[in-house]
């Protein structure tokens, strides 16, 4: 489990994660503030710049959650993730059909990351599945790509290079990312 298969990465048309322990460390803070439930979970800014990346290379992403939080909700909005699924039964796999459906995406178009059980129904039938180091081996046994990565320590970001790089699109975005900021893009 080296890397992403070329020939499948051309082919992706929806990169989907699941939330803790991909986004994040697997970790939630949970308490109460003023009378009222909160909960945080601590977020990498180097995913965050991945997802930036497949937004240059007009990869659309999608949350696919098994919890609620108020907290995922307020990253994906700053991340620009429009499509953002939690179902507090993690019964991911109606959700997923659903959203393909929608989107007119075929299975074999779409990366998942993914790190526990819940995953696994969804992991089995994508073009790329792909598991995050800190993920059960029951996932890793259905993914074709393993990170080095721990989630919330960078996995995203590393899938998404691996990604792009697989498509021969990682010194394009690179540079448009670059440009963006005012830099010279070579």
């Amino acid at each position: 489990m080296s890397g992403i298969d070329p020939g499948l990465a051309r082919g992706i048309r929806l990169v989907v994660l699941d939330v803790d322990g991909v986004f994040t460390d697997n970790e939630l803070y949970i308490g109460e503030a003023q009378g009222q439930r909160i909960e945080l979970k601590r977020f990498n800014v180097q995913d965050g710049v991945g997802i930036h990346l497949l937004r240059i290379a007009a990869i659309p992403v999608a949350i696919l959650s098994g919890r609620e939080s108020a907290a995922t909700t307020h990253r994906a909005r700053e991340l620009g993730i429009a499509d953002v699924i939690q179902d507090p039964t993690a019964s991911k796999l109606p959700r997923m059909i659903a959203l393909l459906q929608e989107k007119g995406i075929g299975w074999q178009e779409v990366l998942y990351v993914g790190d526990d059980l819940p995953d696994v129904p969804v992991m089995r039938r994508v073009g790329i599945p792909v598991s995050v180091m800190n993920g059960v081996a029951e996932v890793k046994a259905v993914s074709t790509f393993v990170t080095a990565q721990t989630g919330g320590h960078g996995a995203i970001r590393e899938v998404v290079e691996a990604l792009l790089k697989a498509r021969g699109e990682w010194d394009h975005v690179l540079a448009g990312y670059y440009r963006e900021r005012g830099g010279d893009a070579t």
